[in-house]
């Protein structure tokens, strides 16, 4: 699986930032195994142009699975490692649902359950 950081200019996308987003994404969907090709992240500070406030820094996050749609989440916090883990929290859920929804064996298990219609 390929992580790719991109920061715009009032974030920090420097190389240990990539190095924290990269060992958070890979340890959250190390389970999901092959089935994600790549998960390109985007930080961007969405107060940066009235910096009157607090940071609010937005975390986009979107997985590329083999054979699906991309799944995107985001996530906001006041800071750039806060936004991160909430959304990786985020995108583990939706790509789980994603999975188990095509999941085969998830299949046959609803039309066991599904009551005959007539």
């Amino acid at each position: 699986m390929q992580v790719f950081l991109n920061a715009d200019h009032h974030t920090d996308g420097r190389h240990e930032m990539a190095d924290h987003l990269t060992t958070v994404v890979k340890d959250a969907l190390n389970r999901f195994g092959e089935q994600i090709t790549r998960v390109e992240a985007h930080l961007a500070d969405e107060n940066s142009h009235a910096k009157s406030g607090p940071d609010e820094i937005q975390c986009t996050l979107e997985a590329r699975l083999v054979g699906r749609e991309p799944v995107v989440v985001k996530d906001r916090a006041a800071n750039a490692h806060q936004a991160i883990n909430g959304a990786v929290s985020k995108l583990k859920r939706a790509v789980a649902t994603v999975l188990e929804k095509h999941d085969p064996r998830h299949e046959a298990q609803r039309s066991v359950t599904a009551p005959d219609e007539v």
